[in-house]
């Protein structure tokens, strides 16, 4: 080997370490940098010809996991979406409140069924009667209320999907664009690992909205497809448009018409529903929310006001009252259809013949709905009926609740447990799902900077550079004696 050569092996060396010594020094500064990805230099012996030329800087690796990488995505985004799910549970079950709690449903039935035993014992006091008015418009309006709850999640999971949407449209087409730079850094030969960087950042924030896996193409490129096969980005990204309403109704449906699903470059989803297509992040919850978990609670606050309109509408409840006459409870006022009962929840109220507000007299209460004059001063014949009808079992005749007997107590207390039930299985969901997340994220994070390794790293470049500098150092002492001779 000659002189020449052994300088060119040291001086290789020397440019070899200042770039792993650069790679070093990036690593532990991004090492809780979002995004950033180890990174590693890749060398290569130098040839020139049959004989070594030193060592050669051939790149830089991003040190991922990719298998590791796509499964934390959709761990996530299932987290995330089981979340979104969480807080409507959590936000109706709040308003319904708690069976002891007097606020709630079952606090105002039973200050209901108080009110009714009070006003039995003194039939002719008009100040048991109101409250009787009092107690009966204290279930309607909260019932209303329920329903008007119900119905702003609706419409707030509706405007959330629209932006949403929006979000998801622009962070598609910036990987587009990373893509394309990252591929002429690729051809330029210059290190594009800032660019990829950037776009797990992207990637990451679009798996929370739709898990995605990212599949790789030439050139440092990825592609982009969610787990029910829906692909969202090959070269170039969809362009998923959807259409929000500005108020929501309990009778609006994708069904029924009012409310729309996404379409994907101008065409329905495949299969219709969004759920399998968008697999499992937020953008699915949302729907979810909006669709199935949302009308579930509106249709037992439906089945339970359907309850108190029938049961008292009937001859036991009221015997003055004819056929198809509205009770106590009416629908917006005027007589039930048992066709129309989505929705009963926000329309039940007080029948404006007991109302003095609406031209109504409280002496009906106690003489019946039908009746021309008041009731004997000691007549409680009909208070005690409706607070038999009260406190009576009977078989729900709406498919919201199941065919046993039960009394309306029993099925405000089922309104309130079922919703709180669901929202206690929804919590061990999200506790699951969130701990799996967290499990893979450290995983994940365990090939990341670690600046202790770094630090060791570079000693051992420091040795390396040491040991080149020593070469060129004696080659140089040579030289010198050779000049001298």
């Amino acid at each position: 080997m000659s002189i020449s050569n052994t300088l060119q092996n040291a001086v290789s060396g020397l440019n070899v370490t200042a770039k792993r010594i650069e790679l070093v020094s990036s690593n532990v500064a991004n090492a809780a940098t979002a995004g950033y990805a180890r990174r590693e230099a890749v060398v290569s012996s130098a040839v020139l010809g049959a004989r070594g030329d030193g060592v050669r800087f051939v790149g830089v690796q991003r040190i991922v996991n990719p298998y590791l990488q796509n499964d934390l995505r959709f761990a996530s985004g299932a987290a995330a979406g089981q979340d979104t799910r969480r807080m409507f549970l959590a936000s109706v079950s709040d308003f319904l409140g708690s069976p002891d709690d007097a606020s709630s449903l079952t606090g105002r039935l039973t200050t209901l069924e108080a009110s009714l035993s009070e006003a039995a014992a003194r039939p002719a006091s008009d100040t048991r009667l109101a409250a009787v008015n009092s107690a009966i418009s204290g279930v309607t309006s909260f019932l209303n209320a329920a329903s008007a709850q119900v119905q702003t999640e609706r419409l707030r999971a509706d405007d959330d999907i629209a932006t949403q949407i929006s979000t998801l449209n622009t962070k598609l087409k910036q990987v587009a664009e990373l893509n394309r730079d990252i591929r002429s850094f690729s051809g330029g030969d210059q290190d594009a690992s800032g660019l990829m960087d950037q776009r797990q950042v992207l990637i990451d924030e679009i798996s929370a909205i739709v898990p995605v896996r990212e599949l790789p193409r030439e050139h440092g490129q990825v592609a982009l497809m969610t787990a029910g096969g829906l692909q969202l980005l090959d070269g170039r990204a969809v362009t998923i448009d959807f259409t929000s309403v500005s108020t929501i109704t309990p009778d609006m449906t994708v069904a029924a018409g009012g409310l729309f699903l996404p379409t994907v470059n101008g065409e329905p989803l495949v299969g219709g529903i969004p759920g399998p297509r968008l697999g499992g992040g937020t953008l699915e919850a949302l729907f979810d929310v909006r669709d199935n978990i949302a009308t579930g609670a509106q249709a037992r606050l439906d089945g339970f006001a359907r309850e108190l309109v029938e049961r008292f509408q009937t001859p036991a409840a009221d015997g003055t009252l004819a056929l198809g006459d509205p009770g106590l409870f009416t629908d917006n006022g005027g007589p039930f259809d048992p066709l129309n009962e989505v929705g009963l929840a926000g329309r039940i109220s007080l029948n404006p013949l007991v109302d003095p507000a609406q031209g109504g007299a409280m002496w009906r209460i106690s003489a019946g709905l039908g009746a021309t004059s008041a009731a004997n001063a000691g007549d409680s014949t009909q208070l005690l009926a409706l607070t038999t009808v009260f406190t009576a079992a009977s078989v729900p005749a709406t498919g919201a609740f199941g065919g046993t007997s039960r009394r309306l107590a029993d099925l405000a207390t089922e309104v309130i447990s079922r919703q709180s039930g669901a929202l206690a299985n929804q919590e061990t969901t999200v506790s699951y799902t969130q701990a799996r997340a967290d499990s893979l994220r450290s995983r994940f994070l365990s090939n990341g900077v670690d600046t202790d390794q770094e630090m060791q790293k570079l000693l051992e470049i420091e040795q390396a550079y040491a040991a080149n500098a020593k070469v060129i150092s004696t080659v140089d002492q040579l030289l010198q004696q050779l000049m001298g001779i």
